[in-house]
């Protein structure tokens, strides 16, 4: 399933030359999604690694992500080949028991004195 061809870009750039496959730029960005490298050290076969990050930005930038992931949405739905899942997380995340007196602005109130355990008895 591949998004449709009149949700990306014309291929032809305002500047001179051409742009590369945007199969191939969207296999880099995946690459590099995916595994966690540096854009700098994205593999040669991918091309080069500013034009496939330049190409992310711009889409990103103009909402072409936006489209296509709709679009493969929709279609994925009319296929039925899209099963909604609902996941519920009911953690609960509790303060440190300190958290619920914390100091307010003015004084502070002078702390009591304490004795030591091996001060003296009391008769």
């Amino acid at each position: 399933m591949g998004p449709h061809p009149a949700l990306l870009a014309d291929r032809t750039p305002k500047r001179e030359g051409r742009w590369r496959d945007h199969r191939q730029v969207i296999d880099a960005i995946a690459f590099k999604y995916r595994t966690g490298t540096p854009w700098m050290d994205l593999p040669e076969h991918f091309g080069s690694w500013k034009g496939a990050l330049n190409r992310l930005r711009k889409w990103a930038a103009d909402g072409t992500w936006e489209k296509v992931f709709t679009a493969l949405l929709a279609q994925a739905d009319a296929e039925g080949d899209l099963d909604w899942v609902v996941a519920v997380d009911s953690t609960i995340v509790r303060a440190h028991q300190h958290a619920a007196r914390a100091r307010q602005k003015g004084l502070r109130p002078a702390s009591r004195t304490t004795m030591p355990s091996y001060g003296p008895v009391a008769d």
